[in-house]
């Protein structure tokens, strides 16, 4: 039997990245952990369509050395840079697609499912790139055990996705990748979980293994489709006790804190809705249109402004107690001057919104959770809050940034022992019209 590439990665996605990668995009595990399980088979696919391509050739044998799995989350620039141009040439125009595709299938932002991509690619790379070392392999053996994955990649996709919704058009119609007819079948109920790298293959069943034992071929007829049944109602009734024990609500705005005293804004509370993709829409500013939510931070300051609701405030009294939380703007973990893939869009936005209202001045807050210490915390959001300043500075709009302070966890209201999961609202970047 074929070796399975999703085994060499599984380690290096497991539950403790999935809940780290939730935490610094700002999004569910459930919807991490979902979102890598559609990604996989595509890039596994994508590469295994490219198996004799000398740049993907290259790209794998140079991946053991890169340090790619030593710091998934915290790739460099540099690492990022070819993974995209890797994935450029495995998908050619398609890579939107993919990425849009999965985010709605995920309930992600764009932004999430582009940065989930790269990381995916990376493990993929990096995971066979030290399999092939350990084992001797040169660029043919490579070529091989990609090649191999045809017969088995039709096992990968979850429910709920096929080739046709990836919107990747006919780069695989060399082998298939829609589970129409094969002998087992990936049942309906089963959900992606946190072990997002898990092969469907039923453990110790081998479809295509002809038994010659006396009658053995028969009793595989009827005995193998009722081990699917058990395993289907088995997980069946696993995502069932999942669905009592998770509430399924989202906030549509985080709360919003006020920098001067501990009250929150009535404008700004948050809304418990049914859980939704977050889908970038264009955010008119005059005729401008922005990348941006519905609802989101763009969409609320710009709506702020037109009111002339910042332009009627008698003084800086009337408008401190409401917040706008950055809703793509996230600091690598520990980092006060590196910022995560996606953030400098809603930076540009922001410069594009003080430049289309001049006379309006803004200040800067940033927010920690209520583990660590304290004192570290208060200097670690400060350093942020001031790197965002001096980035406005920098693109023309200093002179509207009136402040930046840091308020460590002084505003968290997530219980230190929570998940980081469940913390993470408290680790944020804000902003404040300011007079």
């Amino acid at each position: 039997m074929s070796l399975n590439v999703i085994d060499l990665i599984k380690g290096q996605l497991g539950p403790a990245l999935v809940s780290q990668a939730a935490s610094q995009l700002g999004e569910s595990e459930s919807g991490i952990s979902k979102a890598i399980g559609g990604l996989l088979p595509a890039v596994v696919g994508g590469l295994a369509n490219n198996s004799d391509n000398p740049a993907v050739l290259d790209a794998i044998t140079n991946a053991s050395s890169s340090g790619i799995l030593g710091n998934l989350l915290g790739g460099s620039a540099n690492n990022n840079s070819w993974i995209s141009s890797l994935l450029s040439l495995i998908f050619g125009d398609k890579v939107n697609g993919l990425v849009n595709t999965i985010a709605s299938y995920a309930g992600i932002s764009n932004n999430s499912s582009s940065s989930l991509l790269n990381l995916v690619t990376g493990a993929t790379l990096g995971s066979i790139g030290k399999y092939a070392s350990d084992n001797n392999l040169g660029q043919s053996g490579i070529s091989s055990l990609l090649g191999d994955q045809k017969g088995i990649i039709s096992t990968l996709l979850p429910a709920g996705l096929s080739l046709a919704s990836l919107n990747l058009g006919d780069w695989a119609k060399g082998y298939k990748f829609d589970n129409d007819d094969d002998k087992i079948k990936v049942t309906s109920h089963e959900e992606p979980k946190i072990e997002v790298t898990r092969s469907t293959t039923p453990t110790g069943t081998y479809p295509d293994r002809n038994n010659n034992d006396g009658g053995g071929g028969s009793i595989w007829k009827w005995l193998l489709p009722l081990l699917l049944l058990l395993a289907a109602g088995y997980f069946l009734w696993k995502q069932c006790n999942k669905k009592d024990t998770t509430t399924t609500t989202t906030t549509t705005d985080s709360t919003a804190v006020s920098s001067d005293t501990a009250a929150v804004s009535s404008t700004d509370t948050a809304a418990t809705t049914t859980t939704t993709a977050k889908v970038d829409e264009n955010i008119d500013l005059n005729g401008v249109a922005l990348k941006g939510y519905k609802g989101g931070m763009e969409d609320r300051m710009i709506t702020f402004l037109k009111s002339d609701s910042y332009k009627n405030a008698a003084d800086d009294n009337a408008l401190k107690d409401t917040w706008y939380d950055f809703d793509h703007v996230n600091f690598k973990m520990g980092s006060s001057t590196e910022l995560e893939a996606g953030s400098q869009g809603q930076l540009d936005n922001l410069v594009a919104i003080l430049k289309a209202f001049p006379d309006a001045k803004i200040k800067i807050g940033g927010y920690t959770d209520k583990t660590g210490n304290e004192a570290s915390n208060v200097k670690l959001s400060q350093a942020r809050a001031d790197f965002i300043k001096a980035a406005l500075t920098k693109a023309g709009v200093g002179s509207q940034v009136l402040g930046a302070e840091g308020y460590g966890s002084k505003f968290a209201t997530v219980d230190a022992k929570a998940s980081d999961a469940e913390r993470a609202v408290d680790r944020k970047m804000a902003v404040r019209f300011a007079k």
